[in-house]
């Protein structure tokens, strides 16, 4: 078996679970990116300030903040992220915000 490559395996930089008002339901980092809380939760805020106004309820959706791809999805009154570099496949990190949007669904039944 070879060894992996960056291009074959995608980073995310980290998951998102906000509620309605822009607060922490669950998050995980995977990176370095945002090395304390306070930088964390100015990430969480900007990023709910500015999807706040978008309609991502049947879609995901994707944008660009400071370098890096957003995609997310609201469902009822939660919001999901997730967080890559700019260099990653936009399809992929929507695979994973579906996988974990459909998770959490399965977990709250």
């Amino acid at each position: 078996m070879g060894e992996f490559s960056k291009e074959s395996c995608p980073s995310v930089k980290n998951i998102l679970l906000l509620d309605s008002e822009g607060k922490r339901v669950a998050v995980k980092y995977f990176s370095d990116d945002w090395p304390n809380n306070a930088s964390r939760l100015t990430f969480e805020k900007s990023i709910f300030t500015k999807t706040l106004k978008t309609n991502a309820r049947s879609e995901a959706e994707i944008t660009l903040l400071d370098g890096y791809i957003i995609v997310y999805k609201f469902v009822q009154d939660l919001h999901f992220f997730v967080t890559a570099g700019d260099d990653e496949n936009e399809l992929i990190i929507a695979n994973v915000l579906q996988g974990f949007a459909d998770s959490v669904g399965l977990l709250l039944r």
